[in-house]
């Protein structure tokens, strides 16, 4: 089971804080109550809000959580009948030391630099089966965003290569296309995903036309809708994690 890809309508959703209106009330259309994170004070401004960075679902039931924001998210989520776990790492400003919790899921696999990853999700993920898929990129749920179980999007090269060779198909994304206050670029995983059974969502638009078209056709092939939750360019909000 992978938790980014859900199999019916979820109630709720994590989303940056700092999330548009027009983002919100297009989710709210949907049917999806948003739940907006907190501001994590130990990461770096362009991504303290981002739902991907401080914690990671292991299923639909069960999440773990960085020490930073814990409290927060037992509380939000808890009231709403997930188990929420408290990670083992602390997370703090400067890379490395801000990855451990942001690792990408893709079928029976969880794709991270395994010398950063949180020793306690690592546990709950291998005891649910997950087997670990090693790169040196430590943003990796930054980067990658599961289409099906053995279909990906990505904005990092050698995660692609990567991908092909364990026979995931997978379509490279160039991250200049991608908005993030703050940096040069943002990262596709950080900016797109399954919102429900039916339809891919995107944070904004793709500003050119030839690459929106061929991700609309990959999208598509899977089955899904391909919808954009505002018009402006698409931005990396962090992961947005539906609560099912």
């Amino acid at each position: 089971m992978n938790p980014f890809i859900p199999e019916k309508t979820p109630r709720s959703v994590l989303i940056d804080y700092r999330a548009s209106e027009e983002i919100l009330d297009h989710l709210k259309k949907l049917n999806i109550e948003p739940i907006k994170t907190i501001k994590c004070i130990d990461l770096q401004e362009p991504v303290d809000g981002h739902p991907d960075m401080v914690i990671h679902p292991i299923n639909f039931e069960t999440f773990v959580a960085a020490p930073n924001v814990y409290d927060y998210y037992i509380y939000v989520l808890g009231s709403l009948g997930i188990k929420v776990i408290e990670g083992g790492k602390t997370l703090s400003r400067n890379y490395p030391e801000d990855i451990a919790y942001n690792v990408a899921r893709i079928g029976r696999y969880a794709v991270h630099n395994t010398k950063h990853t949180d020793q306690v999700l690592k546990y709950y993920l291998e005891e649910a089966g997950i087997e670990f898929i090693h790169v040196n990129q430590g943003y990796t749920k930054c980067s990658v965003a599961s289409v099906s179980d053995n279909k990906a999007l990505t904005s990092d090269f050698l995660i692609h290569e990567k991908l092909i060779a364990y026979n995931i198909d997978c379509m490279y994304i160039n991250p200049k296309l991608v908005y993030l206050e703050g940096y040069d670029n943002g990262f596709i995983g950080g900016s797109i995903g399954l919102i429900n059974d039916e339809v891919f969502l995107s944070t904004g638009k793709i500003f050119d036309e030839n690459i929106s078209l061929s991700l609309k056709k990959f999208i598509q092939s899977s089955g899904y809708i391909y919808d954009e939750a505002s018009n402006r360019q698409i931005t990396d909000l962090g992961t947005l994690i539906p609560i099912i």
